[in-house]
């Protein structure tokens, strides 16, 4: 460790002032850290971060920015003991005044360990809160580009008499219009999508736990509760850190999926990916979205051998990097290079191109195509993807 490294973390344990003797300055993002450790244990402040204020939710976010999860866990239960946070939590007026916001939600997830009783309720309905206002801003986006996309995918362009979609037809040869014999000659016939007792495609979200990830977490239960929902498609929810746990039958309720998660702790996404493989039963039509930031604690290599394996196998797979409104976070750049070059298209992506995303997808058209004309910067593929 260098003398500048060390006299930087000096002066973040000291707190600052002439008597800490360090004579450091602190760079803007360490003035930010400091703030968020000052609020917490600077010795004459009593109750620092303020009631149900809005900076509450902003400082347990900013802990998650900072330090790893070990140190998050114990800073949590700091503010729990020094600054009353679960009254705060138990109070009607914070439950009065809460906006939604992704941010509060995924630390009420992560700290859901801390609350008992009454103050695990509220909780409860703080989270409920944010997910309805996320649904109705979501919802209808999602369904209607997926519908859409299955209608488009599953027309019949060869259709009997019986199949003909007569309302399609008729404005596909508008243009061929006999006004001397008043009739349209049908040149072009569309006949409705085929039929099937089954769901037309199967999508699986595979989405990482890690403390990175908690608002992609938020995101992705959301948007599978929606997809369930659609007899068209056929979709499984799978969460993993070390363990990879399925919560598919959860899905109609996103609240209960996310108090089922457990963000933090480490990742292997092989072993997550082969869980999902090992549920695929028609590849050609499956889109399989992993939603990690790709830190591998796995069998990197394995991970490679399914996903070539997976694509040469007909499936849609994608990367995604994050799915929140923050942008992509830190990730595994070589990894997310070497996935791109094997055909697994990796960037990240907000709430409100998912619909899009996924209605690409399912037309089973070019994702990274729709990528660059959607202005979203994908990670541009190795030379060798199997290269160390």
């Amino acid at each position: 460790m260098s003398d500048t490294e060390r006299l930087r973390r000096w002066r973040l344990v000291l707190g600052g002032g002439p008597a800490d003797g360090t004579g450091c300055t602190l760079v803007e993002r360490d003035q930010r850290l400091d703030r968020t450790l000052g609020a917490l244990y600077d010795s004459d402040r009593k109750g620092g971060l303020g009631g149900s204020s809005p900076s509450v939710p902003r400082w347990l976010g900013d802990i998650r920015d900072y330090f790893p999860a070990s140190v998050v866990q114990v800073m949590q239960r700091d503010a729990f003991e020094r600054l009353d946070l679960k009254r705060m939590l138990t109070e009607p007026e914070m439950l009065e005044a809460v906006v939604p916001d992704v941010s509060l939600v995924s630390t009420l997830i992560s700290m859901r360990s801390l609350l008992g009783g009454r103050t695990r309720e509220t909780a409860r309905l703080v989270v409920r809160k944010v997910v309805e206002a996320l649904m109705k801003r979501l919802e209808e986006p999602l369904r209607q580009a997926v519908n859409g996309a299955i209608d488009r995918a599953s027309v019949n362009r060869r259709p009997r008499h019986a199949e003909i979609d007569w309302n399609r037809t008729i404005r596909a040869n508008l243009r061929h219009y006999q006004a001397e014999y008043r009739t349209i000659i049908p040149e072009t016939r569309l006949g409705h999508g085929r039929k099937s007792r089954g769901s037309l495609k199967d999508v699986i979200l595979c989405i990482d736990q890690s403390g990175s990830m908690a608002n992609s977490v938020v995101y992705s239960s959301i948007f599978g509760a929606v997809m369930a929902s659609l007899p068209a498609v056929s979709t499984r929810l799978v969460v993993f850190d070390t363990e990879v746990v399925d919560l598919t039958d959860d899905m109609d309720d996103p609240v209960e999926v996310l108090f089922s998660v457990q963000l933090g702790g480490g990742t292997d996404i092989n072993r997550a990916v082969g869980y999902c493989e090992s549920r695929i039963t028609r590849p050609e039509d499956t889109v399989l979205v992993l939603i990690s930031d790709l830190y591998e604690g796995g069998v990197e290599a394995g991970l490679l051998a399914r996903a070539q394996r997976l694509v040469g196998s007909g499936v849609q797979m994608i990367a995604l990097l994050a799915l929140s409104d923050e942008g992509a976070p830190s990730y595994d750049r070589a990894l997310a290079a070497r996935l791109a070059a094997l055909g697994v298209p990796s960037f990240a992506c907000t709430p409100d191109r998912f619909p899009d995303l996924m209605a690409t997808a399912i037309r089973k058209a070019d994702v990274s195509a729709w990528a660059a004309g959607a202005g979203i910067a994908a990670v541009p593929a190795a030379a060798d993807p199997h290269a160390r």
